[in-house]
């Protein structure tokens, strides 16, 4: 995936951003502004969970990127996979789906010590 997809997915996003990864240390090491004092900006929240993740899910408005995981590989070794939400398409709000039951059982997290 270009990391130029990925900064404008980013900066071109207008209402939400959803990242849901397992440790996610290399969409901070890619973004390093993302990674910046997170847990002060308004509107921005963040959970921890301990789910056992298939895949990687990062949403920009309608546009998904979905990076399925393969065990004993990190995920900079596998595909990513960009999908858009459509009207009447399934396969985006199918891995949102998937995004919100964990957020449900996630725990909010303020940015101290774990």
């Amino acid at each position: 995936m270009p990391r130029e997809l990925w900064l404008r997915l980013l900066t071109d996003a207008q209402e939400r951003m959803d990242v849901l990864v397992f440790s996610g240390t290399f969409y901070a090491q890619a973004q390093p502004k993302i990674a910046r004092s997170l847990p002060e900006l308004d509107g921005c929240e963040i959970r921890l969970h301990s789910t056992t993740l298939y895949a990687s899910l990062f949403r920009y408005d309608d546009d998904l990127l979905v990076n399925p995981h393969a065990y004993g590989e990190p995920a900079s070794a596998n595909p990513t996979f960009h999908f858009r939400r459509l009207d009447g398409g399934t396969i985006a709000g199918h891995y949102m789906s998937s995004f919100e039951r964990v957020w449900a059982e996630a725990v909010p997290w303020s940015g101290a010590e774990i």
